[in-house]
C-alpha cells in the first residue's frame, strides 16, 4: 500500500468533491461535479463511477494503481453491507449499494463513512489534529456535527451515533430543534442558531445597535453579520455572541471531561470568525471544564476548510 494511490470524494448535496492522493497525505489531483439529486438521486453513484474512470483514464492510471476509494456521505451509514439511508439532501429516502455500485464500476475496493467523521479523520491526519490519537471534531455549519476518533479509530457506536454533538442538550427549555428534542447545541451554535438568537434578543434590547437596527429593518443577516459586528463592539452583537459561545464553551466542556482527547477541533462556517470565536469559546470553557482536564485538553481551529473530507475520506483505507 506505500506506493499505491488513494482516491477520496466528499459526497455534498450540492457538489460532489474528489482527489487522488498519496499513502502519506498529499494531494496529487483535485476536481469536483455537481451532485445531480434529480430523479430520485439515481444519478449520483453513476456519475461518481464515470468521473473517476474518465480522470483515470485522463491520467493514464489503473486500478491496481489504488489501495481503494473512500466516500464520506450525508445519512445513515450501514458500515458492513456499505450503503446509504436517509441522505434526504441527495433524494436517498431508501438505502443505496453505494459500496457495491462503486466496486463494480471503478474494480476498486470501497470504504463508506458519515461526512462528518471523514472531515474529523481530515483533521486529524493532515489538519489541527498533528495525527494525534485521540481527537474530537465539532463542525459549525447549518448544523453542528461531530467525530470522534479515539486511538485512532472513529467511534461509531452501538446505533452508529457517536459524535452528535449538536444534539447534546444544553438548555432543557430552549429551543426546538430540527430532531424534535428542546435545547440541542444545534439550535444555538449553528450558523442558522446564531441568527435565531440574534433575532431573539433583538426583540428585548432597548439600546443603539447596528444589528438592532437592521433586524428592525427586515434585514436578512448571516451569523457571519452578527459575528463581524461584534467585532466591531457592537452591543447587542457581543450579547449575542457571548451567549452563543457560552453554551458552546460548556459542551465542549462536557466532550472533554468524557473522552479527554488531545485536541478538541472546531470546524464549519461559523469557525471563520477564527480567533475571536476562539477566544470567546475558550472563557467559557476554562469556566466549566473539569480542572485535571485543563492542561491536558487543547481547543482548536480546523485547518482544512473544504478539504478535511476528501483527506479525511481517503484517510479510510489506510485504517486496518
Amino acid at each position: 500500500m506505500e506506493n499505491q494511490k488513494l482516491i477520496g470524494i466528499d459526497l455534498g448535496g450540492t457538489t460532489t468533491k474528489f482527489a487522488i492522493m498519496t499513502a502519506q497525505g498529499e494531494i496529487q489531483q483535485r476536481w469536483s461535479i455537481q451532485t445531480d439529486i434529480l430523479n430520485n438521486g439515481n444519478n449520483i453513484i453513476p456519475n461518481i463511477i464515470d468521473s473517476i474512470n474518465h480522470h483515470l483514464q485522463m491520467y493514464q492510471m489503473q486500478p491496481e494503481q489504488f489501495a481503494g476509494i473512500g466516500i464520506g456521505t450525508p445519512g445513515s451509514v450501514d458500515y458492513q453491507a456499505g450503503t446509504v439511508d436517509s441522505a434526504f439532501n441527495l433524494n436517498w429516502d431508501r438505502p443505496m449499494t453505494i459500496k457495491q455500485q462503486i466496486e463494480a464500476g471503478t474494480k476498486m475496493s470501497v470504504k463508506v463513512e458519515n461526512d462528518a467523521n471523514v472531515a474529523a479523520l481530515g483533521e486529524r491526519w493532515q489538519g489541527a489534529g498533528n495525527n494525534a490519537a485521540d481527537v474530537a471534531f465539532v463542525t459549525l455549519g447549518t448544523g453542528v456535527g461531530g467525530g470522534i476518533i479515539v486511538d485512532g479509530h472513529i467511534v461509531h457506536g452501538n446505533g452508529g451515533s457517536a459524535g452528535e454533538i449538536g444534539h447534546m442538550t444544553i438548555d432543557p427549555n430552549g429551543y426546538t430543534c430540527t430532531c424534535g428534542k428542546k435545547g440541542c447545541l444545534e439550535t444555538v451554535a449553528s450558523a442558522t442558531g446564531v441568527v435565531r438568537v440574534a433575532r431573539d434578543y433583538a426583540q428585548e434590547y432597548a439600546g443603539n445597535s447596528q444589528l438592532k437596527a437592521n433586524l428592525d429593518n427586515g434585514d436578512d443577516i448571516t451569523s457571519k453579520d452578527v459575528f463581524d459586528l461584534a467585532k466591531q463592539n457592537d452591543p447587542l452583537a457581543l450579547l449575542v455572541i457571548e451567549y452563543v459561545c457560552k453554551q458552546l464553551g460548556l459542551a465542549l466542556s462536557t466532550v472533554a471531561v468524557t473522552l479527554n482527547p488531545e485536541y478538541i477541533v472546531i470546524g464549519g462556517g461559523v469557525s471563520n470568525a477564527g480567533d475571536f470565536l476562539l477566544s470567546h469559546v475558550q472563557q467559557s470553557y476554562e469556566q466549566y471544564v473539569f480542572t485535571a482536564i485543563k492542561n491536558t485538553t487543547t481547543l482548536k481551529l480546523a485547518t482544512l476548510g473544504n478539504e478535511a473530507g476528501v483527506i479525511g475520506a481517503a484517510s479510510l483505507i489506510l485504517d486496518k
